[in-house]
């Protein structure tokens, strides 16, 4: 922390040191985005101190091919965008409340238990599955009012995307622990994140109000995974106010503010987006060079379309329209953009006035984990299907889709999605905000297939799998998991890791009280149950995160499930050769059960290639015939149940099974115990 004498007290955290041979130093107790220590050359040492002091310019030199030092203006010194990043459910969207009653952004009438937490899937849940940005102005004690650009980030590990997005348009990061639970999984993902991307990060231990808290603990935790000091770790209590004021202190003083020139050309990276039903797409960006006002023309790198800018503004829960937004500021920017198919996340938006010739690096594209089909039950919603992923994607750029076809559901989308949580909100957010019926497929990994003839592909559907007999080699996705979890369940936790085929690396006590597990795994054996059998052993205390680390050789197989001698491929998946026959008989069982009887014997099989593994039969509905019968010759009853007999049969012959939407979902609940 610069001392409170210093020249750029309250604006940048480092110490501006000038000498006598008129060499300036700046050394920033946080270097950012490459910066260490800066020297360069001042004649007129007296001279700067008016600009310096200035509270809407900072200096930085700016280097040009000679190599010679110049002098350009940065953005708004007085601004501070930052995010906070933790694990799921240590209270990051309840300091985010703290900060907007202390900031008095929101009134005592707007403001509710996490607030920016809008969607009802959110509240559902009690989680965190976008991030929200929202602006802020805090008088700092030097009684200058700083203007706060927060962005409040998911704590899952499918919503990691979102958290790495949102790092990119922050210049630092609250780092917030659980002062019970300490470091997690998700907590040391996200440090590591922002550790990549250069920022400064404020450690904070929240909950400190709780009787079980262990902050002694915490902090040594926090010490060895970032290396600060423990005079940097702030003590919060986000539910009762305790040292949030703190926090906000420490945002001005640690987290620098934004880079850009105001006076460049016009580069503004869009981070997120929505779509509006009456004005098209919104583009979610951070302004890093030049301006943006209404009535510009705004352009695009990804494509050659240009827009007029109809509306720009920052976020207070809802869109404020404003006149202006200038290098480092965080808003929005309505275009009329009708096609969805035209705005990206990560490209970069510039305007013809100020044409830009340089691009931001933007995101590093996603890689889908699990793959799974999604049909409409009713073949007539297949187009708005389609658009209603269109304008989903606008809002979670992870999400990823193409057309597919099955014989047994008609037309739909494979879509691909970062895990199974990323999986079931898409498919609720697709039935309750567009109002559709859908019937989604087991869940899947992407293999790599070798075939006889040497040719490599990528399956993500067991449909699309070679025949049995013409593949040489199937490769499966592996990951990097770590664990963290008590002493106590370390021997139940290595026993999981060791039943879904897990090769053990390493053990690393963080402290007495938390054990770090290095296991590499089947992706295919993550997707599924594991992170609930995880809980379960751990009794809720232990936690996970995974990376994905490539491909690797396996003994796998395809399991098809046949219905009335048909093979349904939405049923179908590949699975190790060791597990084949135990899963094949518990999802004949449990497809006996959600399959509706008919008027004929239903057949439920399980077969690898053209061997049969697994059956099961449902019985078929049967009218007592004979019942009109009260005597009379043994034959006559004989012929009618002949009779029905053949009927039986011709029916069997001609009909057609109804799968009910329960069969998909019953490969997901058939569990290692069944089998």
């Amino acid at each position: 922390m610069p001392p409170r004498n210093s020249a750029l007290s309250g604006r940048m955290a480092g110490q501006l040191l000038i000498q006598d041979k008129g060499v300036m130093h700046y050394a920033p107790t946080n270097p950012f985005k490459g910066w260490g220590q800066i020297d360069f050359q001042i004649p007129l040492i007296a001279s700067l101190q008016p600009l310096i002091s200035s509270p809407k310019l900072l200096l930085f030199p700016s280097f040009a091919s000679t190599g010679a030092p110049k002098f350009r203006a940065m953005a708004d010194p007085l601004v501070r965008n930052f995010c906070i990043i933790a694990h799921i459910d240590h209270g990051k969207s309840t300091l985010a409340d703290r900060f907007l009653e202390l900031t008095h952004t929101l009134t005592s009438k707007e403001m509710q238990a996490q607030v920016l937490d809008d969607m009802d899937l959110e509240r559902e849940r009690g989680i965190t599955i976008k991030a929200h940005p929202i602006r802020m102005v805090y008088r700092y004690t030097d009684g200058r009012d700083y203007t706060f650009n927060l962005i409040d980030t998911p704590g899952h590990v499918d919503f990691t995307y979102e958290v790495s997005r949102s790092l990119a348009a922050c210049e630092g990061a609250l780092l917030l622990v659980d002062a019970a639970q300490g470091v997690e999984a998700q907590t040391v993902s996200n440090a590591y994140l922002a550790i990549e991307n250069d920022l400064p990060l404020v450690p904070v231990i929240n909950k400190a109000d709780l009787p079980n808290a262990r902050i002694d603990d915490v902090k040594t935790q926090i010490l060895d995974l970032i290396g600060c000091e423990e005079s940097d770790i702030l003590i919060t209590s986000a539910k009762t106010g305790l040292g949030v004021e703190a926090i906000l202190e420490a945002i001005v003083e640690h987290i620098p503010p934004p880079g850009g020139d105001p006076d460049g050309t016009t580069r503004a990276l869009v981070f997120d987006s929505t779509y509006d039903s009456f004005r098209g797409a919104v583009a979610y960006v951070r302004m890093v060079d030049g301006y943006l006002e209404k009535g510009m023309t705004a352009e695009f790198f990804a494509h050659d379309r240009c827009y007029e800018i109809d509306e720009i503004g920052t976020f207070k829960m809802k869109r404020q329209p404003v006149e202006r937004l200038t290098a480092g500021d965080v808003g929005y920017v309505i275009a009329g953009i009708k096609d969805v198919a035209y705005l990206e996340v990560g490209d970069t938006l510039t305007t013809a006035r100020s044409r830009a010739t340089q691009r931001l690096p933007g995101y590093k594209p996603i890689k889908p984990m699990v793959f799974t089909g999604l049909y409409p039950i009713s073949s007539e919603d297949y187009e708005l299907l389609r658009s209603s992923l269109d304008r989903l994607r606008l809002n979670d750029a992870s999400l990823s889709y193409v057309p597919e076809t099955s014989t047994a559901l008609g037309f739909g989308f494979r879509c691909g999605f970062l895990g199974l949580l990323h999986m079931e909100i898409v498919q609720e957010r697709l039935e309750r905000e567009f109002d559709l019926n859908l019937i989604t497929t087991s869940p899947n990994v992407e293999y790599v297939v070798t075939t006889d003839e040497g040719e490599t592909i990528r399956v993500d559907s067991p449909a699309d799998m070679p025949h049995t007999g013409a593949i040489r080699q199937i490769r499966e996705p592996y990951v990097a998991a770590e664990i963290i979890t008590p002493p106590d369940y370390l021997g139940g936790v290595m026993k999981l890791c060791q039943d879904k085929r897990g090769s053990y690396k390493n053990t690393h006590y963080l402290s007495p009280s938390k054990v770090q597990l290095g296991y590499e795994l089947p992706l295919a054996e993550v997707i599924y149950d594991f992170f609930d059998r995880l809980k379960s052993v751990s009794r809720g205390y232990a936690s996970y995160d995974y990376e994905f680390i490539g491909h690797r050789p396996g003994e796998l197989k395809k399991l098809d499930i046949l219905i009335a001698g048909e093979v349904v491929d939405a049923l179908s998946s590949i699975i190790h050769k060791d597990h084949a026959n135990a899963q094949g008989r518990a999802l004949c069982r449990k497809l006996k059960e959600v399959i509706h009887r008919q008027q004929f014997e239903v057949v439920i099989q399980a077969a690898i290639g053209s061997r049969v593994i697994a059956r099961a039969s449902v019985k078929p509905l049967r009218k007592n015939v004979t019942a009109k019968c009260y005597g009379g010759d043994i034959t006559r009853k004989r012929k009618l149940l002949e009779r029905q007999r053949a009927g039986k049969k011709r029916m069997k012959q001609l009909g057609r099974v109804e799968i009910p939407q329960e069969a998909f979902l019953s490969i997901m609940e058939v569990e290692h115990g069944e089998r």
